[in-house]
């Protein structure tokens, strides 16, 4: 080998292991910015607007949702103990069926948006677990909102958001405990397959 041809390859090492530890660097504040500027971006745009363009702006924003969001992690919570009793291909229709009720729900709710400023406040990292601290300014009314976040592979993602105090997933998951006592996994399954229809049957309306 010439000491030229070392020479590249040394660089070109250097160069990679150099970007690896950048992107390993980022903080669970500088991942979640962006994901939630892209976001508003969609809902603040008018061409976006409207509920005949509610297909396209649901589309765009679930799939940057779905990169900073660990929708896996949420269903498990949501599930508890229910999640170690149940096979893969049920985990994963479990998944399915919860991010679209969190798609039907919060994102409804986002919808209705009207120019809400998000101030981040802090962020506290705990090993693999970080919450980072906003408050979101509506029309002069201060809202905290907390994510929390978990680091996979390098990656922060949020698995829980918490409002004014309120756990989401501490909320469904005490919704989904009382189901699944009465009515067990495939009961929990029905009720939210039947709760994601009726959406779609208001919004035929």
């Amino acid at each position: 080998m010439t000491a030229k041809r070392l020479f590249y390859i040394t660089l070109c090492f250097c160069f990679f292991s150099g970007l690896s530890t950048a992107l390993a660097s980022l903080g669970p504040t500088e991942e979640l910015k962006p994901t939630l500027n892209k976001i508003i971006d969609i809902l603040a745009d008018s061409d976006l607007s409207g509920n005949q363009h509610k297909e396209e702006r649901r589309e765009k924003i679930m799939t940057i949702a779905i990169q900073g969001f660990d929708f896996l992690e949420m269903a498990k919570l949501v599930l508890g103990r229910t999640w170690n009793r149940i096979d893969q291909q049920q985990k994963a229709h479990f998944e399915q069926l919860f991010t679209k009720l969190l798609e039907n729900t919060y994102i409804g709710k986002l919808e209705s948006y009207s120019g809400q400023e998000v101030k981040f406040q802090d962020e506290r990292i705990k090993g693999n677990r970080a919450k980072v601290s906003t408050i979101v300014d509506n029309n002069g009314m201060a809202i905290p909102v907390n994510y929390v976040m978990l680091q996979k592979a390098s990656s922060w993602k949020v698995y829980d958001i918490n409002i004014e105090g309120v756990s989401l997933v501490r909320n469904f998951r005490e919704q989904f405990k009382s189901i699944l006592r009465k009515e067990k996994f495939d009961g929990l399954v029905k009720v939210l397959e039947e709760k994601n229809a009726s959406f779609l049957t208001e919004e035929s309306k």
